[in-house]
């Protein structure tokens, strides 16, 4: 009994500490697939072409702002070394430079962005009824961009700084008036998929402004200059680069994905849409114990402290295999009546049942890949993650392309989205047994 003692208060203590970061922002996280759920539920009452429509799109926007997502990584880690080795006023200087870069890069994006749309769009290879829908929704979220990555990188900030309650209730704000708007607009002044655009438009726009006011408000209690450092700005985007390349090596997977669903036919990308954004949600909230790995992880090496690095570790794979079963049974209970919210297309709804079952038995894998995957974020170890992300990306592009060429429909497909998340788990984890992760200081050299 006396033996056993320690390691129950060794793990009492970091199940405080986990849930005290992952439980709000899980709330945080499964907002931004909410966005989109529930613009899919609105906008598949008007139509099976309407819906492949925002899934395409959908696929294409979360492109561009994903490429950016080492805004919100980067940040948090660094912030987090920051606190770890006791220098706040530093840590909240490499939050507001990585605000100020994300602003920049929000406005090229969607400058340059906007006469590219009919480009964009047509990669993906949906039929003439899905395109139109799908350049009109990405030519209005376009404008959204600035805000979306300055919530990227202000959701770090204060991850970094070890608060995850503040992006909750930012995020609950958020997706409580896009829902509002896309009623109004959508159903009630009846602008179509347009109207959902611009819906989530002002809503990421809104939740960027409580994030500055907020992050401003830090900086005049410690004290921290907040006009752009140009020399903070390049290391913010030096920091990003192996982020950017493992991310982007992510997305080639969700657009080969959508790529191949749009070319089996309307109704396979239709289910196949409703089926991802099912999928995303469950990903980002096992991404909130990833979240408070980073946040974890990036303090805990800032204090030079290895050991509860390293123990903060095991318990976080543990919650992540056990939400991970969790989500799998949630999805067999719901799965005879979630496709009846979204379609009534006969077609569609078969389609996403069988799909269900795929997503449902996924979920203790992806449970164990997200939360290694955000230790080893936090732990500034980018260089191995983009590797290693490459390398599954490898394994997916032919499982998906045999898939498709065998007429395998949305079971091959997702088939192969198990082998991606297999090679993951089997990099990540060689990564994780090692030592060459456990780099200290308040900066990672």
């Amino acid at each position: 009994m006396m033996a056993r003692s320690p390691l129950r208060r060794l793990g009492n203590a970091h199940d405080r500490e986990i849930l005290r970061l992952a439980l709000p922002a899980f709330g945080a996280l499964i907002a931004e697939p909410l966005f989109l759920l529930s613009d899919s539920a609105i906008v598949g009452h008007l139509g099976t072409a309407q819906l492949g429509g925002l899934g395409v799109a959908g696929q294409a926007l979360a492109t561009l702002v994903y490429l950016c997502v080492f805004l919100a990584y980067g940040t948090t880690a660094g912030v987090a070394r920051q606190v770890g080795a006791g220098d706040v006023r530093a840590a909240v200087r490499q939050g507001i430079d990585g605000m100020w870069l994300a602003l920049a890069i929000g406005t090229v994006l969607a400058v340059v962005g906007w006469p590219l749309v009919p480009w964009l769009i047509d990669l993906f290879g949906a039929s003439a009824s899905v395109t139109p829908y799908a350049r009109t929704y990405l030519a209005v979220s376009l404008l959204g961009i600035p805000g979306m990555l300055v919530v990227l990188a202000g959701t770090g900030v204060l991850r970094g700084l070890q608060d995850t309650r503040t992006p909750l209730l930012v995020s609950i704000g958020g997706f409580s008036g896009n829902l509002v708007l896309n009623l109004v607009f959508v159903l009630g002044l009846g602008w179509g998929v347009a109207g959902s655009a611009w819906g989530t438009v002002i809503a990421q726009t809104a939740s960027a402004g409580v994030y500055v006011a907020v992050v401003l408000r830090a900086a005049r209690r410690h004290g921290t200059p907040v006009r752009p450092d140009l020399g903070g700005l390049r290391t913010a985007a030096t920091a990003g680069v192996n982020l950017l390349l493992r991310t982007a090596a992510l997305r080639v997977v969700l657009i080969v994905g959508t790529s191949v669903a749009a070319r089996m036919g309307d109704a396979e990308i239709a289910a196949y849409q409703v089926g991802f954004q099912v999928w995303t949600l469950l990903a980002f909230a096992h991404d909130a114990i990833a979240i408070a790995g980073q946040a974890i992880t990036g303090r805990y090496l800032g204090a030079s402290d290895t050991a509860g690095a390293r123990a903060a570790t095991r318990r976080m794979v543990q919650w992540g295999l056990a939400c991970g079963a969790v989500f799998l049974l949630g999805i067999l209970l719901v799965r005879p009546w979630l496709p009846g919210f979204f379609t009534s297309d006969d077609q569609v709804r078969d389609l996403l049942l069988v799909s269900l079952l795929l997503i449902a038995a996924l979920q203790p894998i992806a449970g164990v890949v997200f939360v290694l995957d955000g230790i080893l974020i936090g732990a500034g170890d980018g260089a191995y993650l983009a590797a290693t992300t490459l390398i599954a990306t490898l394994v997916f592009l032919p499982a998906a392309l045999v898939a498709y060429g065998a007429g395998a429909g949305l079971v091959g497909l997702w088939l192969a989205i198990g082998l991606w998340m297999i090679a993951r788990l089997i990099t990540l984890a060689v990564r994780a047994l090692g030592d060459a992760w456990l780099v200290t200081g308040a900066v990672r050299r």
